[in-house]
Parts: C-alpha cells; sequence; structure tokens
C-alpha cells in the first residue's frame, strides 16, 4: 500500500502548481541563488554545523555545459572564501561530463580541486548510479596523486562497496562518506532489503574506521546513528577523523541532538535554478522520498508538541555540564578541531 501511494504522489507531480512544488521543497533546498545558499549556511553554522553546498544540475547532454558548471563551481568556492562561511562543496561528475568524455571530466574536476586547493577548501566527489561508481572511483584516484582536498562517496547498498573500502584504503585514498544509496539498481548490484543494507553499512563503517580513514556518517536512520556512536566509542575515533551528515531540511531535531552531543556535524545544502528538475528526477528515481516529503509537509502544516519521552530521549544524548549523559556520545568539552572531510571543512 505505502509504495502503491508514493508512486502515486510522483505520479501526480506534473500536475501540481509549480510554486506550491517550491513550497514544499523548500525546506530541502536552499532556494535559485547563491545568497539563498549563503544564508542558509549562514544559519546552519551559528548553530555550530558545518555544510557542504552542491551546485543541482547533472547529466547533462553537451560538453559546454560541463565547462560552464566547472566554472560556477569555481565561482562559488571562491564565494565561499570571501564569505568566511564554513562550507566546502560536493559535486557530481556527471555534470562534468564524466559521460560524454571522462577526460574531459577529469580536467574540470581537477581545475575546480585546484581552486578549492587555492582556497583552503575541499571537494566532495558524489556518487550516482552504477554506470558511474567505476569511472568515478577512477577519477578519484587520479585526483588524490596530486591533491589531498578531496575525497568520495561510497554507497552501503551496493553489493561491492566493502572492497572498494579496502581497495581504496590500500591506495591510501580513505577519505570516504557513506551513505545507504538512493539509485534503483538490480539485486545482483545492490542490497534490496533495507535491513541488510543496514548492516553492510556497519560494517562497512567499522572497516573504515578500523583502517584509520577520514568518514563522514551520511544518514538519517536513528539505529545506524546508534550503531555509529557505539563504533566511534568502541575505537575511540578522534573528532578530526569523522563526522555526521545530514541532508538540509530532514529531521533537524536529531541534527540538532547530535550537535548537543559534542559531534561534528555537516548538512548537504543544494540550491541553483535547476531545483525544480533536480526534485522531479530524485522522486521518480525513488518513489519513497515521496512518502517521505509528504509526511514532512503534514508535520510542517500539523505540528504536534514534544512528547515527554522525546524529550527525555533527547535530554538523554545532550553532553551534560559536568559530563557526559552517555558514554555512546561525545567526549565531555570536545577540544575544537579543524572540520574536515579530511583536516579541511566538507
Amino acid at each position: 500500500m505505502a509504495d502503491w501511494f508514493n508512486r502515486l504522489l510522483v505520479t501526480m507531480l506534473p500536475v501540481v502548481p509549480r510554486p506550491l512544488v517550491r513550497a514544499i521543497s523548500s525546506a530541502y533546498v536552499a532556494g535559485e541563488t547563491t545568497d539563498d545558499m549563503l544564508a542558509a549556511v549562514r544559519d546552519l553554522n551559528a548553530i555550530g554545523a558545518c555544510c557542504t553546498v552542491d551546485l543541482l544540475g547533472e547529466f547533462i547532454s553537451h560538453i559546454d555545459q560541463a565547462h560552464e558548471t566547472a566554472r560556477a563551481y569555481q565561482q562559488v568556492i571562491r564565494t565561499l572564501q570571501q564569505q568566511q562561511v564554513n562550507a566546502t562543496i560536493s559535486i557530481k561528475l556527471t555534470a562534468l561530463g564524466l559521460l560524454i568524455d571522462p577526460d574531459v571530466c577529469f580536467e574540470l574536476t581537477r581545475s575546480v580541486v585546484a581552486t578549492a586547493q587555492e582556497c583552503g577548501n575541499f571537494v566532495r566527489l558524489d556518487m550516482e548510479d552504477t554506470q558511474c561508481t567505476t569511472p568515478t572511483i577512477a577519477l578519484y584516484l587520479r585526483l588524490r596523486k596530486e591533491f589531498s582536498n578531496v575525497g568520495i562517496v561510497l554507497q552501503a547498498y551496493l553489493r561491492r562497496t566493502l572492497g572498494d573500502v579496502r581497495f581504496l584504503c590500500e591506495q591510501s585514498a580513505g577519505n570516504f562518506r557513506l551513505c545507504k544509496g538512493i539509485y534503483v539498481e538490480p539485486r545482483e548490484l545492490a542490497f534490496q532489503d533495507g535491513a541488510i543494507t543496514n548492516k553492510n553499512f556497519v560494517l562497512i563503517l567499522e572497516e573504515m574506521i578500523k583502517q584509520g580513514a577520514f568518514v563522514g556518517i551520511a544518514t538519517h536512520d536513528e539505529s545506524l546513528v546508534w550503531e555509529a556512536l557505539r563504533l566511534l566509542d568502541q575505537y575511540q575515533v578522534p573528532p578530526h577523523k569523522y563526522e555526521f551528515q545530514m541532508l538540509l531540511g530532514v529531521d533537524n531535531q536529531m541534527r540538532d541532538m547530535i550537535l548537543a552531543g559534542g559531534h561534528p556535524l555537516r548538512v548537504y545544502v543544494p540550491f541553483g535554478e535547476q531545483w525544480y528538475a533536480y526534485s522531479s528526477r530524485r522522486l521518480k528515481e525513488n518513489p519513497a522520498i515521496a512518502g517521505h516529503v509528504f509526511k514532512a509537509l503534514l508535520r510542517r502544516l500539523f505540528p504536534k508538541k514534544q512528547s515527554r519521552l522525546s524529550q527525555a530521549s533527547a535530554e538523554h544524548v545532550m553532553v551534560a555540564k559536568g559530563g557526559v549523559s552517555s558514554p555512546l556520545m561525545a567526549e565531555e568539552e570536545r577540544p575544537k578541531e579543524p572540520e574536515a572531510e579530511g583536516n579541511l571543512p566538507i
């Protein structure tokens, strides 16, 4: 029934007026302009979160668009430096021509990473569907021969990912964002069972920690947050070697609880004129998102008071004045470390 309802929501999207879609997506997309993005980043910085910025656009049809995207990202990087905000960038290689001309894509990506290095910033290479997995890893390794201010995203639902982690760590390229994965993939390539994906997420995260890699733990699943906290405590991972990562506007209460626990946390901030195409594509790729957005909209329209139980839960993970209320949460008075997708702000 849930799948049927989610698909119905997606089918109805073309007849929904764009202003309404924009209103719904406003919590999850910063806006269309650089000023919109900067306003969102400043708000997040003010509560102690750092950010990673994504200029929306991917799967281009002509290589000229890739050159335009590279120039736009370089301008974003310079703007972040000039405005002195705590934010790095995430890029999708298909927006830089990965599926049109991999060599041009490498040169354009290299130019973006070089600009980021000049500005003391960091670039995270997003992972897309499985046709992009191997070429993205190959391009990443080429960049790592020259730059240290670049990392990659790996997806826990792919059967290959544990092997990819070990291979990349052998190449001294262990700077990761670990997420579940959102693209619809066949069973032979990706786990179809959510419970198995969660188990694989924990297995991969533990391998990353044991390998000494930097890891951005990208999840809104509270069970995975708990597992991550358990592993961070078990291996006594220092705060400059990890951070939690969340999407703009998704489970702000969990975000605030993690920050209150003293953990570094980064918020993914998408913006740009292609917000509608981005939102529509994501919904079609994974109709379950439509259900989540619909529920979130209902919560915004009909907010409920926080229950005593949820308040107690939130208080349990807060850092107490004289110590840490939960051994799975952060160290007391965690020293200020450079936040990083690898010793730099993600």
